[in-house]
C-alpha cells in the first residue's frame, strides 16, 4: 500500500510546487489537488459535509486550477505522481481538456492520475451547461471521448453530449490507453457499477465512514463486470491509525492520502518528514 499527500489548494496557501517537492523528498508516492472553477453565490446544492448550502471552508471559493498547479509541481519534481482529488472534467471542453492532460502526462514522463468527480455542486455544473440529472452520463462520454484522442491516431466520438469526427491530436499520454481514471464519490452500488464500466478505481469521500463492506462490494461488482485484476482504491485519512491502515491494506486499499497543516514551507516539510517516519517511508 502506498501513501500520498492531498492539498486543499488556494491562492492564500502554500504553493503546490513547494508542498509537492517537500512531499517527494520525504518519500511520498503522489500529490493530489482538487478543483472548483467557481462557486455560485446562490446555490440549491447542499454540501455533502454540512448538509446545507453552507461551505465548511472558504478555500472552496479560492481553489487553484489543478492542471496549472500540477504542471508547476511537475517542473520541480521527478518521481511523485501528479493527481487530482478530484477534478471536474465536465466543466471543461473535452477536446481541450484531453490536450491538457496528455501534455502534462507527456512532459512529466507518465506521472498523471485523473481523479474525477461527478460534482456535488450541481449549481456549479449548471453554469457550465451540464443538464440537470445528466452529470454521470456527461462524464462517461467525456472520458470515452478523451480516450479516443489519447489512444487513437485518428480519434472520433459520437455521443449525446460530445460529438466530433476523425481528428488528429498529439501529444499522446505516455500511459496508454489512458492515464488511470479514479472516481471520487460515495461508495454505493450505483457508483461502483459506474466505476466497473468506465474507470480504473475509487477514491473515498471525506465523509466516508468504515469502508470494509464497500470495498468488498466494489470488488464483487468489478469481477461481475468482467474486469481483470483489482480496482485501485484510494482512501482519504486523517492522522495515521495503524490498526486501520493494516486492515485497509489487507482489504486491498492501494493508496492512502493524508492532508497537512496550512502552514509555512518549513513547518510543512517538517510535518511530512515526521509523517513519513511514522509510516516507514524511505527517503
Amino acid at each position: 500500500m502506498k501513501y500520498g499527500i492531498v492539498q486543499f489548494t488556494s491562492d492564500r496557501g502554500l504553493a503546490p510546487a513547494v508542498a509537492a517537492k517537500a512531499a517527494e523528498q520525504a518519500g511520498f508516492h503522489s500529490f493530489w489537488v482538487p478543483e472548483h472553477t467557481h462557486i455560485p453565490v446562490k446555490r440549491e446544492a447542499a454540501h455533502p459535509g454540512t448538509g446545507t448550502e453552507e461551505l465548511p471552508d472558504d478555500r472552496y471559493l479560492r481553489t487553484l486550477d489543478p492542471w496549472v498547479a500540477l504542471s508547476m509541481v511537475a517542473a520541480v519534481t521527478s518521481r511523485i505522481r501528479l493527481a487530482t482529488a478530484v477534478a471536474l472534467p465536465v466543466e471543461h471542453d473535452p477536446i481541450t481538456l484531453a490536450k491538457t492532460i496528455a501534455t502534462l502526462d507527456h512532459l512529466s514522463g507518465g506521472r498523471v492520475s485523473l481523479g474525477a468527480g461527478f460534482g456535488w455542486n450541481v449549481d456549479e455544473l449548471t453554469h457550465h451547461g451540464v443538464p440537470k440529472g445528466k452529470r454521470r452520463a456527461v462524464l462517461r462520454e467525456y472520458l470515452e471521448a478523451m480516450q479516443q484522442l489519447w489512444s487513437q491516431e485518428q480519434g472520433e466520438y459520437h455521443g449525446d453530449f460530445v460529438d466530433f469526427g476523425p481528428s488528429w491530436a498529439w501529444p499522446k499520454p505516455v500511459q496508454q490507453p489512458r492515464p488511470p481514471v479514479l472516481i471520487g464519490a460515495g461508495g454505493t452500488e450505483k457508483t461502483f457499477a459506474w466505476i466497473a464500466r468506465s474507470a480504473d478505481g475509487w477514491i473515498t469521500t471525506p465523509t466516508e465512514g468504515e469502508i470494509d463492506d464497500k470495498v468488498a462490494l466494489l470488488k464483487r461488482i468489478w469481477k461481475d463486470a468482467g474486469r481483470e485484476g483489482d480496482p485501485q482504491i484510494v482512501a482519504l485519512s486523517g492522522k495515521p491509525d495503524f490498526d486501520r491502515l493494516a486492515r485497509w491494506e489487507q482489504l486491498g486499499v492501494t493508496e492512502v492520502l493524508f492532508g497537512f497543516p496550512d502552514e509555512d514551507a518549513d513547518t510543512v516539510a517538517a510535518y511530512f518528514h515526521r509523517l513519513a517516519g511514522k509510516l516507514g517511508l524511505e527517503e
